[in-house]
Formats: C-alpha cells, sequence, structure tokens
C-alpha cells in the first residue's frame, strides 16, 4: 500500500485496483443531476466497487473527518489570528460546507474505497485479455 498510489485514486476519480477507468459516472462533482452515481464495478478489472450492503456508511465518518478538518484548520488560521467576529465567520464556513458537499461526498467514498482495496499494477485488464464481451455481474450504475 503505497501512499501515492491511494491518492492518485481519490484525486484523480480512479478504480482503486487498476487506476484505469472512473469510479464515478462522471468527473464533474457539479453536476448535481449525477454527482453521487457510481459505477457498480470496474470495467478493466472487474473490482466491484458496492461491497456490501451499508458499505459506504463508513464515508460519512470520512465525510465528517473531512469537514471537521476544514472547521479545525480555518478557525485556527482565520479567526484566531485575524479576529473575526464569530457569527460571520461561522456563516462564511457553513456556506463553504454546502458549497463543497458533492466535493467532499465524492472524497469521502473514493478515501473510503481505498482503504479497503489496494493497487495491483499487476491486474490484467478484461478487454486486453480478450474478455470485453463478458457481461460483469450487477454492471447497473448505483447510486448513493
Amino acid at each position: 500500500m503505497k501512499l501515492k498510489d491511494k491518492l492518485f485514486s481519490v484525486i484523480k476519480n480512479r478504480c482503486p485496483k487498476c487506476h484505469k477507468t472512473s469510479v464515478f459516472q462522471t468527473d464533474n462533482p457539479y453536476n448535481l443531476k449525477r454527482f453521487d452515481k457510481m459505477n457498480a464495478s470496474c470495467s478493466c478489472c472487474g473490482e466491484h466497487y458496492h461491497k456490501e450492503p451499508g458499505f459506504f456508511y463508513g464515508a460519512m465518518v470520512v465525510s465528517y473527518m473531512l469537514n471537521g478538518a476544514l472547521f479545525i484548520f480555518a478557525f485556527l488560521g482565520i479567526y484566531i489570528p485575524f479576529d473575526i467576529e464569530a457569527v460571520p465567520f461561522i456563516v462564511t464556513l457553513s456556506s463553504l460546507v454546502v458549497i463543497l458537499s458533492p466535493l467532499t461526498f465524492r472524497l469521502a467514498r473514493l478515501v473510503w474505497l481505498n482503504v479497503f482495496i489496494s493497487y495491483d499494477p499487476d491486474v490484467k485488464c478484461m478487454a486486453d485479455a480478450g474478455m470485453a464481451s463478458i457481461k460483469l455481474p450487477n454492471s447497473q450504475p448505483l447510486s448513493a
């Protein structure tokens, strides 16, 4: 498990196993009609993203930690040094959290997937192996 492989997968929205295809159907987290739509599995290596019912409940904890880190960083880096009034600071920061929520949603899910799936540089792509015509089970797109 190398940190750079995990970061690549999370930042680029790539399959944690092969780094070839996207986990989410669209790369734009602000496409509000489709920001939460995930592929059921990787079309290259066949890795299933939805491991079991309730698998992504752990991503809520990751999202909570990301938002908590944002609040702590803003408090220590902006509120204390610049002595800003509390109410405008909290309103601005809360607005920022709402604006960043589609991005946080995706980052949390990608981080959670990368906790359980490791990169394998030797994995063979099914298209390269001549198995492109095989239909993967559960190849329906997943939603939140």
